[in-house]
């Protein structure tokens, strides 16, 4: 696949550029890709779809000819052969172009952690792009199907509760839902990121911090609080002045 054919696809398509990172110093940004096995994985379920075709391709034609094609009038025998051409047309264009998606599907993904949230973003057809926050991870989990353990690759699950922030381009997660997922697909080396992730979580809590939303509320409060006991102040001097003026006169 030629860097041509893929940006004039890209373009086409509309796809969006490689995500910015989430919230979080630079220093801690780490990107984590699809391993080569994913690829092959996805390879070989794209061309166990592609044989399923071939075999009902092969079986209607041979079922055509030998049953109902040898009864059928003239006029639907033409018919019929036009359609095979067109389908079996359709099918060899249909090669190149589904492989070519697959080849993209596996290179558009990026799997982003800084030390505040994580960005996931996935997808040709349809861009899914995920942020998560620290402040709302509750779990991790690493999970590894029979054809994963062949090829040593697996899938890491980031669990939240009530949805992690951030902006998005498409698909992302909002707080609509009770539970959030994040799925790292086809990455080699899940065990080691689950361990930088809950190390990182450690360290975010360690410190103290919140939610960016949260600790807006609270500065906010915080404000409100020193202000009012500014003018509880104010009062009290007031009265005192207007008492001393009193005495005085």
């Amino acid at each position: 696949m030629t860097e041509r054919l893929k940006s004039l696809l890209l373009q086409w398509l509309k796809v969006p550029p490689e995500p910015e990172a989430p919230a979080g110093s630079v220093g801690s940004v780490k990107t984590f890709r699809a391993s080569p096995n994913f690829y092959k994985l996805k390879l070989i379920l794209w061309a166990v779809r592609q044989i399923s075709g071939i075999i009902g391709i092969i079986m209607f034609l041979v079922f055509w000819r030998e049953t109902a094609g040898r009864k059928a009038p003239a006029g639907v025998k033409l018919a019929v052969t036009i359609i095979e051409f067109a389908g079996i047309a359709g099918f060899l264009l249909h090669l190149p172009i589904s492989y070519l998606l697959v080849r993209l599907d596996y290179e558009m993904r990026w799997y982003i952690v800084t030390d505040r949230s994580l960005r996931i973003r996935t997808g040709i057809w349809s861009v899914s792009e995920t942020t998560l926050t620290f402040a709302n991870i509750q779990q991790t989990a690493v999970t590894q199907g029979p054809l994963q353990r062949w090829l040593e690759i697996y899938d890491l699950e980031v669990t939240t509760a009530g949805g992690g922030g951030g902006g998005g381009h498409h698909g992302q997660s909002s707080g609509g839902d009770s539970m959030h997922r994040g799925f790292f697909h086809g990455i080699e080396n899940a065990p080691e990121v689950r361990e930088l992730i809950q190390e990182r979580l450690r360290q975010f809590r360690d410190a103290g911090l919140g939610d960016p939303d949260e600790a807006h509320h609270g500065a906010g409060t915080s404000s409100t609080r020193a202000s009012l006991d500014l003018l509880v102040a104010a009062q009290e001097l007031l009265r005192e002045t207007q008492a001393v003026r009193r005495a005085a006169g």
